[in-house]
């Protein structure tokens, strides 16, 4: 799976963005109400999209994760789950939130890979669009 990075307090970065499971108030993050009942959601911890809309781990990217737990059902695969997603009120309020930052936003892991990458090399005045652009030119 790739690196996880530990879910701790409230999981609001100091941006005061919300992830997911803070939002939908789902539990199962680690150590959350259902999370053993239920299960951890592989959102909560995967690691490789940390930062990735300004959330912890996909927190703000969980449209992206294949077999992600959201309404307490395995989404499937991205392709599957990606028509739910953007009915979604969260991924809706990210977007939201995220359209007028300077990196922007995206429904891609390939752009969000990109993002981070610009981010941290410092080269972040380009939104997801113009980099994903870029690299088909």
């Amino acid at each position: 799976m790739g690196k996880m990075i530990e879910v701790s307090g409230s999981g609001v970065d100091t941006t005061g963005k919300k992830n997911c499971w803070e939002h939908k108030k789902c539990g199962r993050q680690p150590g959350g109400h259902k999370a053993a009942e239920l299960g951890v959601c592989p959102v909560t911890t995967y690691g490789e999209l940390n930062g990735a809309h300004g959330g912890k781990n996909a927190g703000r990217a969980c449209w992206a994760i294949a077999g992600s737990l959201c309404g307490g059902k395995i989404q499937g695969t991205y392709a599957q789950k990606l028509s739910n997603c953007w009915r979604c009120d969260f991924m809706n309020q990210v977007k939201k939130e995220e359209e007028s930052c300077p990196i922007g936003f995206s429904a891609t892991r390939l752009g969000m890979d990109k993002a981070l990458e610009k981010k941290k090399s410092g080269t972040h005045g380009m939104s997801f669009a113009a980099g994903v652009e870029a690299e088909r030119h």
